[in-house]
Formats: structure tokens, sequence, C-alpha cells
């Protein structure tokens, strides 16, 4: 029988990335002052991060099939805190763009080993639960990650977040170094051939094309907020204090998001008309936000819905998004990750040209809808 890893140590694991990213988007203004950039290159920190990390998924992904879950964990963490300590210490934004490359290389092991362990652990019955707990942990990350760095924001500035994930890092190192068992015994060398011709495999599946699409679109409605929204506080004359706050309307939507999604599983509804109400959801809720946008930061009020339907839907389209892939679990995870934050950093980078929340929350949940509409009648 397999052995169980303790499930908060796992959770928190899962929340540890977008933690570190929602705790740096109270600094970004300050960044950009400080190294006296452009509101575009200060968003560029995110965006970039995003693609590092999609390079990590991959590379660490492998490496849970090829060294093990635990020593992948443990390895990524010590490259994420390598990253962070660079950060803090960075003397211009060149500098400081690397440490986050490595930071996002090191912490994807927190998404991807993590997810990796939880599909060696639970069968098809119960992954889905499982991972509606999960949402429900991940709830609590973004209002933890904002105040925390609003805080940090007016007491130390932009180092004393680094300072304070250079930290989080060497605590989760010595968590999972006690607390981790490794789920995977018998780890191999991976035979490159093997490798692309599972990628091509992938490519060619239009579940896995439509899967991450969907991820790329409401991962891009999430994090446009963390990306845009400190620069419309900052205009509105709102302190990051308020910002921080913010996260609470988010956290409750993630939360009602969350519950609404484990409410449904229980009456067994079937994931793929949870996805396909949430995709609608987030476009009819896109509209007002982009009427909104403009008029301070009353684009709020829909955003809950949005960020509702993101904590209905994720948990759904990944526990059901490599069932028939279940002999090749790790590689098969590094290569979904790979192309989905790949498509996410790239979204990103448009966002950040764009900089109109309201536009961009249009034009990639119309795209999640749009996805949803192509698969189903390429299916019929």
């Amino acid at each position: 029988m397999k052995k169980k890893n303790p499930i908060w140590l796992l959770t928190l694991l899962v929340m540890l990335p977008q933690f570190v990213e929602t705790i740096y988007s109270p600094v970004l203004p300050m960044v950009q002052e400080q190294f006296g950039v452009n509101e575009e290159r200060a968003t560029l920190t995110i965006s970039v991060y995003f693609i590092a990390f999609a390079l990590g998924v991959a590379f660490w992904g492998i490496q849970c099939d090829r060294i093990g879950r635990k020593k992948s964990l443990e390895y990524g963490l010590i490259t994420y805190g390598m990253g962070t300590l660079a950060a803090v210490f960075a003397p211009d934004f060149t500098v400081l763009l690397g440490a986050r490359i490595i930071s996002a290389f090191g912490i994807s092991v927190g998404s991807i080993v993590t997810q990796t362990i939880l599909r060696d652990t639970y069968d098809k019955d119960n992954i889905s639960k499982v991972f509606s707990w999960i949402g429900i942990g991940l709830s609590i990350s973004p209002v933890a990650g904002m105040i925390t760095g609003s805080i940090l924001a007016s007491s130390a500035g932009y180092q004393g977040v680094f300072i304070t994930l250079c930290f989080l890092g060497l605590l989760f190192f010595i968590l999972s170094t006690q607390k981790v068992s490794e789920t995977h015994h018998s780890v191999k060398e991976i035979n490159m051939n093997t490798l692309i011709n599972l990628f091509k495999r992938m490519i060619q599946d239009p579940a896995i094309i439509k899967c991450c699409l969907l991820i790329m679109s409401f991962n891009v409605l999430l994090f446009s907020y963390y990306s845009l929204a400190p620069f419309i506080f900052k205009e509105y004359h709102y302190s990051s204090h308020a910002f921080g706050y913010s996260s609470i309307i988010l956290a409750m939507s993630t939360f009602a998001g969350a519950k609404l999604n484990r409410l449904l599983l229980l009456k067994h509804i079937q994931p793929e008309y949870v996805v396909k109400a949430s995709t609608f959801s987030a476009l009819a809720a896109s509209l007002p936000v982009w009427i909104l946008s403009g008029t301070g930061i009353y684009f709020l009020i829909p955003y809950f819905f949005i960020v509702m339907a993101f904590s209905t839907a994720i948990p759904n389209i990944l526990s059901t998004a490599l069932i028939r892939y279940k002999n090749e679990t790790g590689s098969a995870g590094a290569l979904l990750g790979l192309i989905y934050y790949i498509l996410i950093g790239i979204g990103l980078i448009s966002v950040g040209f764009i900089q109109n929340l309201g536009v961009a929350c249009v034009l990639f949940s119309g795209i999640g809808v749009g996805t949803l509409l192509f698969f189903e009648n390429k299916q019929n």
C-alpha cells in the first residue's frame, strides 16, 4: 500500500507558487521606481517568471521520473532559495529579472512534484475530491500573499519581500526533507526519444490542447489582476495596504468557487459540465470589468465572479488532464505544464503591452469560450 504524504504539507506546497507571486505584486510600483523602468518592463518580471516556471515544470517533472519525487522537490527548493537570495542583493533591473527567472525555475517544483505525488497516491475516483480540498487551500494564499506583501512593502520595501521568501524556501526545504516520502520507487533514466514521442502524442491530443488553452485563459485572467491592478490602485491614490486588502475579496471568491465545486462533485456533476459553466461565467463577468475599469476600483465587484469561475474550473481541468497518461505521470505532467505555462507567459506578455485590465479580461475569457466551442464542434 502506498504511504500517503501529509495532505496539509502537499497543500502548502501547491499554494507556495501562488503565494510567491501574490506577495510580490504589491511591490511592483516600488520596483518600477527603484530601478527606473516603465510599467511594461516592471510587469515583465511577472510574465518572464511564468516562462521560466514552464521550463522548471518540464525539468522537474522529468526529474520526478528520473531521480524520484522527493529529491526533485528538495533540489528545486534549493534552486528557488538561491534565486530569492540573488534578488535581495540585485544591483540593477537585469539582475533582478535573472533572479526572478532562477526562483521561478526552482519554485515550479511546488506545482509539478506535488501534483505528481497526488496522482501517484489517489485513484481516479478520489483525485478530484483531493484537488477540490486543495482548491479551498488555494483560496487562502492570495490573501496571505497580498496582505503580507503590502505590509512588507510599507515597512521593509521590495527587499523585505525577497528576504521573507528566502526564509520560506528554507522552511519548506526542511519540512520536505523530514515529512515527504518517495511515492515512485522505480526511478529510471529518461530516454529522449521516448520523451519526444510522448510530446508529439500530447500535442496531437485534442483533449490536451483544449486543457492547456483553458488553463492558460483562466490563469491569465487571474494574474492580469496581479500585473495591472497595483498600478490602477496607485493611479487612484490608494495605498499598497488597500491593494493588499483587496485580496480578501479575491480570496472570498476563490473560497466560494472551491466550495461550490466540492458541492457539485458531491452531487456527481461531471467535471466537463462544471468547466463549461465556469468558462461562460468568466466571459459574462469580464464584460462589466471592461465597462468599470476606467471608473476607479469598482471593477472588483465583477472580478469576484471571474476568480470564482477560476477556482471552480481549474481543479476539474487539472484532475482529469492526464487520465490517459497514468503510466508516465511525471513526464506527461512536466510536458503538460511546459505547454500551458509557456502559453500563460506569452499571454501575460501581451497583457503587459495591452495595459488595460478590462480589455485583457474580455480577450482571454473569450479565448476560453472559443476553445470550448471549437473543440465541441470538432467532436461533433
